[in-house]
C-alpha cells in the first residue's frame, strides 16, 4: 500500500497493489466522512466490477446493432422542401466541405468576405480532426464553427454514417453518440445523461448503461448546434455533479459533459455558429482544437452540382449557367445556396423551361436563401421578422456607406437587437495588442449589398427616392442597384409581403424604371432588366434604345445570359455592337439564338468557323424583313497583340458583310489578299436557308495560308450556292488561268446572271483568251479594269467580247 505525494492537496488517496499471485485485503473506513473523487478498481478475475468475457460480448453486440440502426437512419436526409416520407440519399447530397484548423486574422477575413473563390488546398479532412498537433497532443474537444447553411449538420450526419459503416474513426472510437441541441431544448423535467442519450438515439437506458462501461477514451460525443442550446441560468461550475446517473435539467447535464465533469476521458466534437464560439470555448474542457467549416471550395461546388443532378447533360447546363454569374458562383460556397439553385434548376429541367426563365436571377436566389434561413434557422427570435430585416438592412447600409465589411461591436449592438440570434451575421474575435476585439460581418459582401437593397425597398416613396438619388448612384453601390431591380419583380414583391411582412411602395418601381430609360450604359441596362425579369418592360426599354453596345471591354458569360434573356423577350431590336470584347466561340454560342432579331449586327470573331456559325444563325432564324451583319476579325486574337506584328499576318483574317432583304440577299467576303481581296455573292434569301457555308470558308482559309498568288481563286464551293444570281470579285491581276476559271464558273452555275470583276491588270494572255471567249446566253461577264488613270470596261456575253474606255 502506498501514498501518492502528488495528491497531498487533493485529499486522502489510498492505493493497494498486489504482486502476481498475492492478495490485498481492502481497508475498512469506519466513522469517517469521505469527500472528493473515490475510485475503487478491481483487476482480479471474478471480482465484482470486472467485465467478464460474456459482458464484453454483450456490449459489442449492442454496439453492432447500434451501428446498423445508425446506417439505416443516417443514410437518408430530408431537405427543406421534402414532403412527408420524401428523402434522398446522403451520398447524393454530401460534398466534403472546406475545413480549416486555425483562426483567421482580420485582413484574411476581410479578403474572404470580398473574394469570389476559395481553394481547398488547406482543407482538413474529417479523419484528421483529432490528430495530434505539433506538440503531439491530441485534443479532447474539437470546436467546428460555421455559418448557418454552411453544412455543419450535414457534416455531423456524414461522420455518424461513416463511423457506423467502418469508414471513419474505426480504431479511434468504439462508440459515437449524436446529441442535437434543438432536441435537448424540447426535453422536459430532469434527466440523467443515460436518459438524454436514450432520447437522442435508438438504444435503451439499460443498453446505454452497458455501453458507458466501455473505456471512456474510446467514446466520442457529437453535440450539434451549441448556439441553439438554452444554457442554464443558475449553473455552478465550481461544484458541478460528476455522477453519470444523477438527474438534472438536460442542459445542466450536457454542460457537465462538455466541461469534462462527466466522462472526462471521452472526446467531444461540438458544432456552433460563430456567435456562440467564445461562450463554448470558456465552457469546454481542454485540450481544445478550433476548426472552421467554410462551406464549399470552388472544386466542391462543381462536385456538389455533379452529385445533385447525376445526369451529365443537366449537370453541365446548370453548372455552366451558375459559373457564368460571378455573384452566384461565389454564393455557392454556402451549401444551402447550392441546394436552392440546383433545386430550382431541376424544376426547370423537369417542366422543360429554359434556364433563363423563372427564378434564376441573382436576387431570387438570395431571397430564397433568406426565406430558408428565417424559416429553419431563426427559432426563438426576440423581434418580429420585418423588424429584424429592417435592422439588418440598416446595419448593411452603414457598412456600405463606410465601405466596411467588418463591423464593430458597438455599431452592431446599436442597430440589431439580438445579433447573436441572427443567422445572417458572423461574429469574430481578433487580437488587438493585449486585448480581444469583437467584430461582426455578413456572410459575404454580396449579402450585405442584398440587405441594403431590401432595406431601401421597404422605405416610403420620399425616403427611397432620396436614398436612390443621393446614395445608390455612387460607384460601389452598383450591385445594390441590381438587387433593387430584382426586388421589384412582381413575384418577389408578393413573396416579401406574404412571407416576411415587407411591403414595397407602389411608386418605387416607377422611380427605378424612369431612371433606366435615361441610362446610356447598355450592359448595366441589360443586367437591370434581367434582374427585374418582366418581359413587357424589357420590350418597352429596348424599343427605346437605338443600340445595345459593348465596346473594348471583355464580355463576360453573365453578360451573355442577360443579352440572351432580353433578346428572347423581344420580337426585334435595332442594333447590337460587340466589338473588341473577346467574343469567344463559347460566348457566341450563348447569344446565338437571338442574333437574328437585331436589324443591324456588328461583331468580331475568333475564327472562320464562328463566321459560318453567325451566317447560319441569321439566315436560318430570320424573322426580320431586312438585316445587316458586319463580322470583323477579333481584336483579341493573340497574333494581333504581338510586338513584332506583321501586316501580312493581319490581312489573313476574314471579314464578312451580310445583307438580308425580302428579295435578294448578299454576302461580301473580304479575304484580305492583294491577289484576291474580296468576293460578293447575291442570291434569293429563301433559297439558301439550309446551305452549309463551311466549305466556302474552309476553301478561302486554306487558300489564304498558301503564299502562291497565282493559284486558282477560292470560289469553287460557291458554284453550289442555290439560286446564285450575281458574283463580284476584286482581284489584282486577271491572268489567263483566272479567266479560264471565271468562264468555267459561269458555265457550271446555271442560276448565275451576272459576273463582275474589278482588277488593276489584265495581262496579254488573259486579254487574248477573253477576246475569243463568250458566255451563256443568260449570263454576262463584266470587267472593270482600272489601268493607272485609265478606266476600261470589258464585257463578255453570248455574243462575244467588247471593250470600251470610260
Amino acid at each position: 500500500m502506498s501514498r501518492d505525494p502528488s495528491r497531498d492537496n487533493a485529499g486522502p488517496y489510498v492505493r493497494a497493489t498486489a504482486q502476481s499471485g498475492g492478495h490485498v485485503i481492502t481497508p475498512v473506513f469506519s466513522n469517517s466522512t469521505i469527500t472528493g473523487d473515490v475510485h475503487i478498481t478491481h483487476n482480479a478475475l471474478g471480482v465484482s466490477g470486472h467485465r467478464t468475457q460474456t459482458q464484453t460480448s454483450d456490449i459489442s453486440s449492442v454496439i453492432d446493432k447500434y451501428k446498423e440502426l445508425i446506417c439505416s437512419e443516417y443514410q437518408y436526409v430530408s431537405e427543406y422542401n421534402s414532403l412527408p416520407g420524401e428523402q434522398v440519399l446522403l451520398s447524393e447530397r454530401f460534398t466534403q466541405p472546406l475545413i480549416i484548423q486555425r483562426h483567421r486574422d482580420q485582413k484574411e477575413r476581410e479578403e474572404d468576405i470580398r473574394s469570389s473563390s476559395r481553394s481547398s488546398d488547406q482543407s482538413v479532412h474529417l479523419n484528421r480532426l483529432f490528430d495530434p498537433d505539433n506538440h503531439r497532443i491530441s485534443p479532447r474537444a474539437v470546436i467546428l464553427q460555421g455559418n448557418s447553411g454552411n453544412g455543419k449538420s450535414f457534416t455531423v450526419q456524414k461522420i455518424m454514417m461513416d463511423w457506423a459503416s467502418g469508414d471513419l474513426y474505426k480504431q479511434r472510437f468504439n462508440i459515437v453518440f449524436h446529441l442535437k441541441c434543438k432536441e435537448i431544448n424540447r426535453m422536459s423535467g430532469e434527466k440523467s445523461l443515460e436518459e438524454i442519450l436514450s432520447y437522442s438515439c435508438s438504444l435503451t437506458s439499460d443498453q446505454i448503461s452497458q455501453v458507458l462501461q466501455e473505456t471512456p477514451e474510446k467514446m466520442l460525443f457529437i453535440v450539434d448546434g451549441f448556439d441553439e442550446l438554452r444554457l442554464p441560468q443558475d449553473d455552478h461550475p465550481k461544484s458541478p455533479h460528476t455522477d453519470l446517473n444523477k438527474r438534472a435539467p438536460p442542459e445542466v447535464n450536457l454542460c457537465a459533459l462538455l466541461r469534462g465533469r462527466i466522462l472526462p476521458e471521452s472526446f467531444l466534437l461540438v458544432t456552433t455558429r460563430s456567435t456562440a464560439t467564445d461562450t463554448l470555448s470558456k465552457l469546454l474542457k481542454a485540450p481544445q482544437r478550433f476548426t472552421e467549416i467554410m462551406g464549399f471550395s470552388s472544386e466542391g461546388v462543381e462536385k456538389y452540382f455533379q452529385g445533385f443532378f447525376r445526369n451529365e447533360e443537366f449537370f453541365r447546363k446548370a453548372y455552366e449557367y451558375v459559373k457564368a454569374n460571378e455573384t452566384l458562383i461565389t454564393a455557392c460556397s454556402i451549401p444551402v445556396i447550392c441546394w436552392i439553385i440546383c433545386t430550382v434548376m431541376r424544376e426547370r429541367f423537369s417542366d422543360g423551361s429554359d434556364l433563363t426563365s423563372g427564378l434564376e436571377t441573382t436576387t431570387s436566389i438570395y431571397a430564397d436563401f433568406m426565406s430558408t434561413l428565417l424559416e429553419h434557422h431563426c427559432q426563438g427570435l426576440s423581434q418580429s421578422v420585418p423588424a429584424l430585416l429592417r435592422s439588418l438592412g440598416q446595419l448593411a447600409e452603414k457598412g456600405m456607406l463606410e465601405q466596411q465589411v467588418l463591423l464593430d461591436e458597438k455599431m452592431v449592438n446599436e442597430t440589431v437587437a439580438d445579433p447573436a440570434g441572427s443567422p445572417f451575421l458572423s461574429k469574430f474575435l481578433f487580437k488587438r495588442r493585449v486585448h480581444q476585439e469583437m467584430m461582426f460581418s455578413f456572410m459575404h459582401l454580396s449579402f450585405q449589398e442584398f440587405f441594403t437593397a431590401l432595406y431601401y425597398v421597404s422605405l416610403d416613396e420620399k425616403e427611397f427616392k432620396e436614398k436612390f438619388t443621393n446614395v445608390c448612384l455612387k460607384g460601389h453601390f452598383v450591385a445594390v442597384v441590381k438587387f433593387l431591380f430584382g426586388l421589384m419583380n412582381e413575384e418577389a414583391k408578393h413573396t416579401l409581403k406574404r412571407k416576411q411582412g415587407v411591403c414595397v411602395h407602389p411608386n418605387t418601381q416607377n422611380i427605378l424604371k424612369d431612371w433606366l430609360f435615361q441610362r446610356r450604359d447598355s450592359l448595366e441596362t441589360l443586367h437591370h432588366l434581367f434582374e427585374l425579369h418582366e418581359e413587357s418592360f424589357v420590350k418597352e426599354v429596348l424599343n427605346e434604345k437605338s443600340e445595345v453596345s459593348f465596346r473594348f471591354r471583355p464580355l463576360r458569360r453573365i453578360d451573355c445570359w442577360a443579352l440572351l434573356y432580353c433578346g428572347q423577350c423581344c420580337q426585334s431590336m435595332k442594333k447590337l455592337i460587340l466589338f473588341g470584347c473577346d467574343l469567344t466561340s463559347e460566348k457566341l454560342a450563348m447569344i446565338l439564338p437571338v442574333l437574328h432579331k437585331f436589324e443591324e449586327l456588328k461583331l468580331d470573331t475568333e475564327s472562320y468557323s464562328d463566321v459560318v456559325t453567325i451566317i447560319h444563325a441569321v439566315l436560318r432564324g430570320r424573322t426580320l424583313s431586312s438585316q445587316s451583319v458586319n463580322i470583323e476579325p477579333s481584336l483579341f486574337i493573340p497574333e494581333l497583340h504581338r510586338e513584332d506584328l506583321d501586316f501580312d499576318k493581319l490581312i489573313r483574317y476574314i471579314s464578312v458583310n451580310l445583307s438580308i432583304s425580302k428579295e435578294l440577299s448578299s454576302v461580301r467576303i473580304c479575304i484580305g489578299r492583294i491577289s484576291v481581296s474580296e468576293v460578293t455573292v447575291t442570291f434569293p434569301q429563301s433559297s439558301i436557308i439550309n446551305f452549309d457555308w463551311t466549305n466556302v470558308f474552309q476553301e478561302i482559309q486554306a487558300w489564304k495560308e498558301i503564299d502562291d498568288e497565282n493559284r486558282d481563286m477560292p470560289i469553287f464551293p460557291l458554284q453550289s450556292l442555290p439560286g446564285l444570281k450575281k458574283m463580284e470579285l476584286s482581284v489584282w491581276s486577271l491572268t489567263e488561268c483566272r479567266v479560264t476559271q471565271m468562264i468555267s464558273f459561269g458555265e457550271n452555275c446555271p442560276s448565275l446572271r451576272e459576273l463582275r470583276i474589278k482588277c488593276e491588270d489584265v495581262p496579254e494572255d488573259g486579254l487574248r483568251l477573253l477576246q475569243k471567249s463568250h458566255t451563256r446566253p443568260d449570263c454576262e461577264l463584266t470587267i472593270d479594269w482600272i489601268k493607272y488613270s485609265t478606266h476600261l470596261k470589258i464585257s463578255l456575253t453570248a455574243g462575244g467580247f467588247s471593250m470600251e474606255k470610260l
